[in-house]
């Protein structure tokens, strides 16, 4: 049994020595690790401009739509639904016939009264001659005269109906109000439709120019017209500023536009306010009610600090921070406040100054902030080149 008890004791002891070695060579490796390279950006104030994206609906500059201006039944359908149509183009047919018997009656009741007015015209004329020589009297010459007068009121209400009765029986073929992309039918042949019927027969819009109409918070036209007050902020001048259009799939409308007015009242419901922009629209890619995002330039940060959005990284409380370089090249955690992107950049409103040295890359195997690390430039890869890239200041 004692060698037995020796051998145990051995093998003890052994593994107590190797956990001992184990334990020196990982502090020794620990203690020994070198600093961990990481690629920096050293920023330096930039003139940007500030480019807020907003949503937006597009609208048709001129929508019109095709009613009926005289009661009848639809004869014919004389327009591709979709199509393109001129103004004055025939869109349908009314039945004519009531309008055409309408006509036909004021043209006889005009010729009565035209043969009336003749009539009246001699008697009137030959009371005239007669009162000169007082073979008849005044007051004879006067009924004379007066009935010249009503029929020549009556020659002028016939000529009245009749132009009416013309004109209804001109709208009883529909045309185009302005040209453009029609819609679909809205009634068929053989429908009856009437002037007072709320449903149009068909709807036409102008899409060669679109309006993209996007709303903003009043506290963010607020907070601008402040920093341009308190000159943080410069105005783009307005032949310089750019409207740009982000379609619903995530790409880029290809097109800039004009912002036309923003509106003089706030939205009680929302607090917002409404904006309006043109865009040319040659293609019809924009179509009215399609949902967009308005990129719109308000201003020009003539003191901002531009860093690639990856290097901001974020608390679970929402609060956003980078890591830095500092002194003696230790890592060092600094709070910032980010405002608009810009491209692939964020903007840094407040936390940095001149000079200092953003880790974008290799913070992930950095140590502790305190620790040494070896800052090497950032280097931007071709796929992570900026939509935008800021304007240097002079």
């Amino acid at each position: 049994m004692r060698p037995h008890y020796n051998v145990l004791q051995t093998g003890a002891a052994c593994a107590f020595i190797l956990f001992g070695l184990a334990a020196c060579g990982e502090g020794e490796s620990e203690q020994n690790f070198p600093p961990s390279e990481v690629s920096v950006v050293t920023v330096a104030p930039t003139a940007v401009t500030l480019v807020n994206e907003l949503p937006g609906r597009i609208s048709a500059v001129r929508v019109a739509e095709v009613r009926a201006r005289v009661p009848g039944v639809v004869l014919e359908r004389l327009f591709t639904e979709g199509a393109d149509v001129k103004a004055g183009d025939v869109l349908y047919r009314i039945n004519p016939a009531p309008f055409q018997a309408d006509v036909d009656s004021a043209k006889a009741a005009l010729a009565k009264a035209d043969a009336n007015a003749a009539k009246a015209r001699v008697f009137a004329q030959r009371y005239k001659d007669l009162v000169a020589v007082n073979a008849v009297s005044k007051q004879e010459y006067d009924d004379a005269a007066s009935s010249l007068k009503q029929a020549q009121a009556d020659v002028a209400s016939a000529k009245a109906n009749l132009e009416r009765a013309e004109l209804n029986l001109g709208y009883a073929t529909v045309r185009a109000p302005i040209s453009g992309r029609i819609g679909r039918a809205l009634v068929t042949e053989g429908a009856l439709v009437s002037a007072t019927e709320a449903t149009p027969l068909a709807t036409i819009q102008q899409l060669q120019i679109v309006y993209a109409d996007f709303t903003q918070s009043s506290a963010q036209l607020m907070a601008l017209k402040k920093a341009f007050a308190q000159d943080r902020l410069q105005s783009v001048a307005p032949n310089v500023a750019k409207v740009t259009l982000k379609l619903d799939d995530g790409s880029d409308y290809g097109q800039p536009g004009q912002l036309l007015f923003s509106d003089v009242s706030v939205d009680e419901s929302t607090g917002e306010i409404m904006l309006r922009a043109a865009f040319p629209n040659p293609d019809e890619q924009l179509l009215p009610g399609m949902y967009v995002r308005v990129r719109l330039e308000q201003g020009i940060d003539k003191k901002a600090f531009v860093v690639p959005q990856q290097a901001v990284q974020y608390g679970p409380s929402g609060t956003s921070h980078v890591l830095i370089v500092g002194d003696k090249n230790q890592l060092e955690t600094r709070p910032v406040k980010v405002g608009h992107a810009q491209g692939h950049n964020w903007v840094i409103t407040d936390g940095l100054q001149t000079g200092e040295k953003v880790i974008v890359e290799g913070f992930q195997q950095a140590a502790m902030p305190g620790a040494s690390v070896i800052p090497v430039p950032w280097k931007q890869e071709a796929s992570d080149a900026p939509a935008a890239q800021p304007s240097q200041s002079e």
